[in-house]
């Protein structure tokens, strides 16, 4: 199973999970980083991502390519997360046959009604629980 991760700013939520994937998966599924800016995808390779790139291109292509893309809720917004979502990623994420499953980060003026307030790292342990259920 191949795995894109999509995080921008600093990186800091994509490298949480991608450790976490690594730490339950081993090397049972590929993990790509895909980052907006290069220290989001370096910090992320940093967390263990067996690959990664950088920016619209490397997440307009890779995002064809995956069987599951995992990230904020933003990367499906056009000019989310500062401006660093452009239109055309927000729109070959939200356009890929992959399997989304994306955090629902009540940011970007986005308000998901019906999720609680959950902690990070119970988000991200839900996100384990999903692979399982997708794993060969």
């Amino acid at each position: 199973m191949k795995i894109a991760v999509i995080d921008g700013q600093g990186g800091g939520l994509g490298r949480s999970i991608v450790e976490k994937i690594r730490e339950n998966f081993k090397d049972n599924i590929e993990i790509i980083a895909l980052g907006t800016n290069s220290l989001a995808t370096s910090n992320m390779i940093k967390g263990g991502a067996h690959a990664g790139a950088t920016g619209e291109n490397a997440i307009k292509v890779m995002s064809k390519k995956v069987d599951i893309i995992i990230g904020p809720i933003a990367i499906i917004v056009s000019n989310a997360m500062m401006g660093e979502i452009t239109p055309v990623m927000a729109e070959h994420v939200s356009d890929s046959q992959a399997k989304k499953i994306l955090l629902p980060m009540n940011k970007c003026n986005i308000h998901i009604v019906g999720t609680k307030g959950f902690k990070i790292n119970e988000m991200i342990q839900a996100i384990i629980e999903e692979l399982n259920r997708h794993k060969n």
